[in-house]
């Protein structure tokens, strides 16, 4: 919950400034624990943060680590086991021999180039960032910055996920669906369990859903199932392909289940999953989706193959 960049520090969840004293922090987690409890009306998912984030800064030992993993002390924001910040780089070139999925297009590329020019913008002219990727930077920067580099984040690990299902799997990256390389359809992915559209998001808080949709402060009005089944569609039609499911994929702890089925919507299936489920769900099938085998399979890879364009 706190390896976000849309979510908030330990130090924001008490309620106190990074530069602030122990005893100072110890009387903000016990007014926020009284705040937050479940038994005082309070929420229970804030209430176990607020726990977190005493185990996290609420003792030197604990907190010296916290800050220097997370950018907030003198150190220079070095990664340490407990606190890797080492996926807000690049990610490192993969030196597995096993047979990996087809994979065309490059995930949470456009997104990550679009972070990194405007960080510089928002820095301003001629200021050196040292490290764009400096978590206490990246929590300064306004939500638009934040969320562009949560979103590549995102759909880089999805893209390491299926990667790893092998050969038998097929995936283009930043789809483009049209003109503006926003509304671009994150990933494609042909199995023999079906044909899939899929977005990779992270939200930073626990999801919630509202006729057939989700919902929350972090989604900010947006509607990403509906945004996901229209670029679903767009690509239907161009290839001349039938799409057998929906997929969104969240953080594990955004997710209260593994898998959430809202069902068939305009005749796509759509399911929302953990990140650590999406693997066993498209080996399975999301369920009511076609399977495809044989040339129907070679037949719909040539099609996209032929269709799908880059952003």
């Amino acid at each position: 919950m706190f390896d976000s960049p849309l979510s908030a520090s330990a130090y924001e969840v008490l309620g106190v400034d990074p530069t602030a004293t122990a005893d100072e922090i110890r009387k903000a987690f016990r007014l926020r624990l009284r705040q937050t409890h479940p038994d005082a009306g309070g929420d229970a998912a804030a209430f176990i943060q607020v726990q977190r984030a005493w185990e996290l800064v609420g003792t030197p030992e604990a907190r010296s680590l916290y800050d220097r993993g997370h950018g907030f002390g003198t150190a220079s924001g070095a990664s340490t086991p407990e606190h890797d910040w080492s996926g807000w780089r690049a990610p490192a070139p993969r030196t597995d021999t096993r047979p990996k999925a087809r994979a065309y297009g490059h995930p949470g590329g456009w997104r990550r180039e679009r972070y990194l020019s405007l960080m510089r913008e928002w820095a301003g002219r001629g200021v050196d960032l040292d490290d764009p990727y400096d978590p206490a930077l990246v929590r300064s920067a306004p939500l638009e910055i934040r969320r562009l580099l949560a979103d590549a984040l995102a759909e880089e690990a999805t893209a390491g996920t299926v990667s790893d299902l092998g050969m038998g799997f097929t995936v283009w990256h930043d789809v483009a669906t049209g003109t503006d390389p926003r509304e671009k359809l994150d990933h494609v992915v042909l199995s023999p369990s079906g044909l899939y559209g899929v977005m990779s998001e992270d939200f930073a808080e626990t999801a919630r859903f509202r006729r057939g949709e989700i919902i929350g402060q972090n989604v900010d009005g947006r509607a990403p199932v509906a945004s996901l089944l229209a670029r679903v569609r767009v690509i239907a039609r161009a290839a001349k392909v039938r799409f057998g499911g929906a997929i969104i994929v969240l953080p594990d702890d955004d997710l209260e289940q593994a898998v959430t089925a809202l069902g068939k919507v305009r005749g796509i299936p759509v399911v929302v999953v953990r990140r650590s489920t999406l693997g066993m769900v498209l080996r399975q099938g999301v369920p009511g989706a076609r399977d495809i085998g044989g040339n129907e399979l070679f037949d719909v890879r040539t099609r996209l193959q032929q269709t799908v364009r880059f952003v």
